[in-house]
């Protein structure tokens, strides 16, 4: 079963014919409509007799459909249908090839990667606390990502602007209280060269990473970053976060952890 959302990345699954080059290859096909609940639809796909579960979307509906692959030990593919498709770069797909996508249900091969969790909510890419968990909450957002977030970030990082009010401490032992960005990605990040910088080289280690900007409030800016198989992150209220790039409020304390190969993804041999 695949479920197509047309809205996501400006349209790309139905100027793609998406929908309709999927059910010629025998693939059960459910295209989203506004107030459908996914998460429902997805539980009926599989009470139904679904035998893997692809969506053709943005990162946000991504982690709903793999949450109930993985609850069901079924597989999972990825149609990369948003607009700027992060797991699917990282898992190695073609991001333009959206139809080449769907060989995965046919003749695909299968492996294994990792998926995080922060207090049992399964994320497939990141959770961002600080500026871009300010900057997700804007209306403006979706459409003006880059203003809304430079915005975000002139109100995070002014000179007389509070951080992020949370604590967490570092593998070092080090605590950082009220950082201005604090990021948990399923699996690090590359930040050097010769990886190419802002993508996992790697789906399947097994450690989170996390990475966190102390801005200038206190002398210069300090960026930390480190890996590890669980975090705990304690604050006084209510976080504003963004989870794959879906704005969210979490109720602290906030713990972190990694779910080895816990994910069946099917992807094109291609």
């Amino acid at each position: 079963m695949l479920f197509v959302n047309p809205r996501s990345g400006g349209g790309r699954a139905a100027r793609a014919r998406v929908a309709e080059r999927a059910r010629d290859r025998g693939i059960e096909v459910t295209v989203l409509q506004p107030g459908d609940d996914l998460g429902q639809l997805v539980a009926t796909a599989v009470a139904s007799g679904a035998d893997a579960l692809g969506i053709a979307g943005g990162d946000g509906s991504l982690a709903i459909v793999a949450a109930t692959a993985i609850a069901h030990g079924l597989p999972f593919v990825c149609v990369p249908a948003g607009t700027r498709n992060h797991f699917a770069l990282d898992l190695g797909l073609n991001r333009h090839d959206l139809v080449g996508s769907l060989d995965a249900f046919t003749t695909g091969v299968e492996r294994r990667v990792d998926v995080a969790d922060v207090n049992g909510r399964l994320f497939l890419n990141n959770v961002s606390l600080g500026i871009y968990g300010e900057a997700v909450r804007e209306p403006e957002y979706r459409d003006a990502k880059a203003r809304t977030l430079l915005q975000a970030a002139l109100r995070v990082l002014g000179p007389s602007a509070p951080g992020a009010d949370l604590e967490l401490v570092d593998d070092r032992g080090q605590a950082h209280r009220n950082p201005d960005v604090a990021l948990v990605s399923n699996n690090p990040y590359a930040l050097e060269l010769p990886q190419t910088p802002g993508t996992r080289p790697r789906l399947d280690g097994g450690e989170l990473g996390i990475i966190v900007l102390d801005g200038p409030r206190a002398g210069p800016a300090r960026t930390r970053a480190w890996t590890a198989p669980r975090l705990d992150i304690a604050a006084a209220g209510q976080l504003h976060a963004g989870i794959d790039g879906e704005a969210v409020e979490l109720t602290p304390p906030l713990r972190f952890t990694i779910r080895p190969a816990a994910l069946r993804v099917l992807l094109p041999r291609a």
